[in-house]
Parts: structure tokens; sequence; C-alpha cells
């Protein structure tokens, strides 16, 4: 299906039909209830009946019952006016304030009810609290158990350990398999609605649900979760989450892509069309994947993989665009940062260039702890859910894992230390993606000097200047204050300010280089420098639109134009390359 077409023609009721035509089940297009249901309830209307056990009526039927009062019209984000009626700049987005706090947080954390993983919630929740973090997000793996198990497991065990943990705010949420792409978190604040709108979500558009078989020797809705027949459901599926926030069901939801260029099968028409399909919900991606320490070598008790799991090569389901070569290899890390994220002028600054706001994040993809002794449990997890309770083998085990908070930092802006204020900075892009605590906050101003702006805008905003004007961008980071999980106090040694214009919508939805996106200013941090430091660079008659982002190094290892190196199969101590990114300001020109 062409970029431009995907999604196109098909709704919720176009679903319903279509579910029918390719099983044989029949739903009553009467009446339908409302009411709130659990799986052991029958659904009026149901395609199945309700004894039937076979994983996938048990997803429609929950499905079904949690769809039913989200109906109705949904509205997108809106872009801030250029300018107000007196012709004067309109009101900034992420209006600089001078005092940011940072909640260090996490939105990519496995436990036992993920088949490849093996930790308690309880076990997760106290590492995050141990090694700092303010936030995180349970998100285990969709799919046929997970629906119909591990969502009933988990949700208590998240309930317990919010209660014992009052200084960690835990949410609930999924790894999704996207529909014809690859996994993304999505979460919500807790509410009363939480766990259907999840679970008829999982339901309804899992990927590995889709394209499970209802029938033994039959065929699943699509072919495979990461074909390309999938794309028009993940719309749907965002579509779905959008309109549980209008209608109330929810105050806000979130979708982050995980891991974007790992396989290759998060092409660029993708990207766009989830942010253009559901602005206040698709907000971002990992900028830096998890497994962090899968990089370690042998001959230092790690797994000898790639950093990230980034070992991948194109299969059918891959972008073509994303070809690897001998210099640059679109399925490898950068400094611990994906492809998307280290290029500069690459994937995501073509978005940027757009004018999209697409933030990125930091995690730890927490299943299995580097040098830890205990592997999973013994419980059949496609029977049961889980894995049951972890067993301790006395020796260090070669994992590929940090736990959360260990290495990773998504560093959130919030107003307030509370679920919504959290989720609103993530959506707002007021976030830093750290590695090794290499700095413990930046402070970023953007202002127009020649307009009188005394105040400017800041991460993930968004000011408006009068043509000709000067602007002033002013950083402030504040350095580690202490050493890391590694024991070694971090030393950020330069700072990259990056800039480009803003040209508009791509007219090829694949496009994936903005050519005139630099580096345009080098900042060297003195090695004597001791808790913050401060640069500033004044943009001279500004006369077009544009953005500009920030980076950081510890300088250990670099190209020779300062940019991050290909990460190493097999010997990529991740201490010894540390990184930060922050999301970009955007400069619009009235």
């Amino acid at each position: 299906m062409p970029p431009d077409q995907v999604g196109a023609g098909v709704g919720a009721f176009d679903r319903y039909v279509l579910l029918e035509r390719t099983t044989g089940f029949v739903m009553s297009h009467g009446h339908h209830d409302h009411s709130h249901h659990h799986e052991h309830e029958p659904v009026e209307g149901s395609w199945v009946d309700p004894a039937d056990d076979r994983p996938l009526s048990i997803a429609r039927r929950q499905f079904l019952a949690g769809i039913g009062v989200a109906a109705g019209a949904f509205t997108l984000g809106a872009r801030p006016p250029a300018a107000t009626a007196a012709g004067t700049p309109a009101a900034v987005v992420n209006p600089w304030s001078g005092s940011q706090r940072w909640l260090a947080g996490d939105h990519h954390i496995h436990t036992q009810y993920s088949p490849d993983a093996q930790y308690e919630v309880a076990t997760q929740v106290a590492n995050a609290r141990k090694y700092g973090l303010d936030w995180m997000v349970i998100t285990d793996h969709g799919g046929v158990a997970h629906q119909k198990f591990s969502i009933d497991q988990v949700t208590p065990d998240i309930e317990r350990a919010r209660q014992a943990n009052r200084d960690i705010l835990v949410y609930q949420g999924l790894e999704w398999n996207i529909p014809g792409a690859e996994h993304a978190t999505v979460f919500l604040p807790p509410g009363g609605n939480t766990v259907d709108i999840l679970r008829a979500f999982e339901a309804g558009y899992d990927g590995g649900i889709l394209s499970t078989p209802v029938d033994k020797g039959g065929k699943g809705l699509i072919a495979r979760a990461t074909s390309a027949d999938g794309e028009r459901y993940a719309l749907e599926a965002l579509e779905f989450l959008q309109r549980q926030v209008s209608s109330g069901r929810t105050e806000i939801a979130l979708m982050f892509a995980n891991h974007p260029a790992r396989r290759g099968v998060d092409s660029p028409h993708e990207l766009r069309g989830w942010r253009n399909t559901a602005p206040q919900v698709a907000v971002g991606m990992e900028g830096a994947p998890g497994h962090q320490a899968a990089g370690i070598p042998n001959s230092a008790g790690g797994a000898g993989d790639a950093r990230g799991y980034y070992d991948k090569a194109p299969d059918q389901d891959s972008f073509p665009g994303y070809n690897p070569t001998a210099a640059e290899n679109p399925y490898r890390t950068y400094g611990g940062f994906d492809w998307m994220t280290a290029k500069v002028g690459g994937l995501w600054d073509s978005l940027l260039a757009e004018g999209k706001p697409w933030w990125i994040t930091s995690t730890s993809d927490s299943h299995q702890v580097f040098g830890d002794t205990f592997e999973p449990g013994t419980q059949d997890h496609n029977a049961t859910g889980s894995r049951g309770t972890p067993i301790d083998t006395a020796k260090p085990q070669p994992y590929g894992d940090f736990w959360p908070g260990f290495y990773s930092a998504t560093l959130v802006g919030a107003h307030t230390r509370s679920y919504v204020d959290v989720m609103r900075a993530l959506q707002a892009g007021k976030v830093v993606a750290v590695h090794g605590r290499l700095i413990d906050g930046l402070d970023l101003r953007v202002r127009a000097l020649t307009d009188g702006d005394r105040r400017g805008a800041t991460t993930g905003g968004r000011t408006f200047v009068r043509r000709g004007t000067d602007v002033e961008v002013t950083i402030e980071a504040t350095l580690a204050g202490g050493p890391n999980f590694h024991d070694v106090v971090p030393k950020l040694a330069k700072i990259d300010l990056i800039a480009g214009p803003v040209t508009g919508p791509a007219a090829d939805l694949d496009a994936l280089a903005a050519p005139a996106t630099k580096v345009v200013k080098t900042f060297e941090v003195a090695s004597s420098a001791r808790r913050q430091v401060r640069f500033t660079h004044v943009f001279k008659g500004v006369d077009r639109p544009f953005y500009l982002r920030l980076r950081g190094s510890d300088g250990n290892r670099l190209t020779a134009d300062g940019g991050p190196v290909m990460d190493v199969l097999g010997d990529a101590d991740p201490w010894s390359d540390l990184w930060f990114y922050a999301n970009p300001v955007f400069v619009d020109v009235v």
C-alpha cells in the first residue's frame, strides 16, 4: 500500500465487518452494552461464544468490551498561531522558567510476565528507587498469553508496588507489537479505566494477536506482526487511544516507539503516519535503546553481543532505504544511541525539519541484568502468562541489561511530581536522554534579543520572533555531582549545538535526511569545570524558521568531525562512551 494511503478506508465498523468475513464469526449490529466488562463476563454482540477460550476469541471479547464508549471525534494537536491579530509574536510554547526540576525515569521495563524476562514487579521497582528514578513504566510484551493471562496478574502487583513505594511513580503500560513495525511503549496514568483501555487496545491492535490464526491451520488478520499489511491497524490503534483521551476515559495516553532502527521495520512513512494520526499520543521514540550492557565483551563477563542487541540485518519487512554499508550501518548503535537519532541530518532531523515535535528518550529495556545471579522461573509463559519466581543460581550471568536507572535516564522537566504532570512534560518534549550520569540537569533557553524577549522557550518548546531578529541560545549544564553506578565521576567534555532550517512537510513521506542540518558550534568543557558550565551562542538576523538541539559527550570515542562512533559488536563498554541528547527548540519567524 502506498505510504499516503496507509490506514485509509478502514474504520472501526469496517474492521468489525472485516473480522466477520475473515473469521466466520458473526457480530450483532444492534444495541451494545457500554458497561465495563471483565474477561469472564459475556459481552452482548461479541464475535464469539463466551465459552470459547481460544486466544483470539478471548481477545476479541475484550476488545469489544473496552471499545463501547470509545467512539466519537477526537481533536488533533494544534500548532500555535504564528502571530496575534496585532501582528506581534504569538505565545511561547514551553516558556523558560529558570527553575526547571528534573525527574529521572524509564518507560521500558519488563517483568516475569514477559516471555523473555524474569523479575518480579517489586524487584524492578525496588531497584529503580535504589538507582535514583522518580518514575517508571512496567511494559511487558503484548501478545496472546499476555492478553489472556498476564494483565490480570501484573495489575495487582503494580498496585501493591505503588502502595509500598510512595516516593516513585509506577505506571502500568504495555510493550505494543506495532502492526507492521517494531515495538512501542504505550502507557496511561492510574485511573478507573486504565486497565480496561490497555486490555481493549492490546486485544484489538497488538501485532502478535492480529497475526495469530484463530483456527488451527488458518491465517491471522495480518501475515506477520511486522508485515506491511498491518500498518493501517497501527493507525487505527493510535486513533483509538486518542479517542480515549477526547472522550474523557483517561486524561492522557502516550506512545513511544522502542528501538526504532534495530530491525529496520519502522519506516519513515510509518513514523510520520503515527505522529500525524495521533499527535497528542504518538510523541516520540527511544533515542537510545536499552540492553546497553550487551556489548560488554566475554572477557569482562559480558554477553559479547551488540550494544542494545543491535546486531540485526535487513529482512523481508525492513525498509529498503536503511541500506548498510561499510561506512554506515543503520542497524547498529552509535555511542549507544539509535542511528535515527545519532546521525546529524538523519531521520530524526528530517522530522524536525518539517517542524514535527518528535521527542527522544533513553531506557533500560530491563529484562535480565548483567552480573545478576538469578535466572527465569520454570513456569510455562504461554500457558500461564508468567515465568514464575526467578531462581538464584549463585553464579553471575552474562546478561545484556542494567537495572532501571543504573545506566540510562530520561530526565523530564515536570511542574510537579505527579503521574499526569510527568506525562504532560513527556508529551511536551521537556526531556533529556542521558547515559551514565554524564550530566545531572540541563537548562536551555532560546530567546529573541532584539525583540526584548526576557523569557524565551526551553527544551521541546517553540518561540516566535520577527524577521531579522537576533536569537540567543543559553546553555547551562549541571555536571555530575558524584560518581555514577560504575563508581566513576563522569566528565562532560563537550556540547554540540546542532541546527537546521524548518522547511515544512516532506513531499516524500519516506524522506530520511535533512541535509541542511549541521553542528553549528561546539563548546569545549574545561577539565577544571566544577558543578555548572554556561555557554551562549547568537544566531544573527534570523530570516527563516529553524530548530536547534543539543548533544554532549565525554569525548572518549569520537569520529574525525566530533560525532559518535559506530559501536563494535562484542566489544562496546558502555561506561567508556557516554552521551546525552536534548530535545529541540523550534524558532518560528513571523
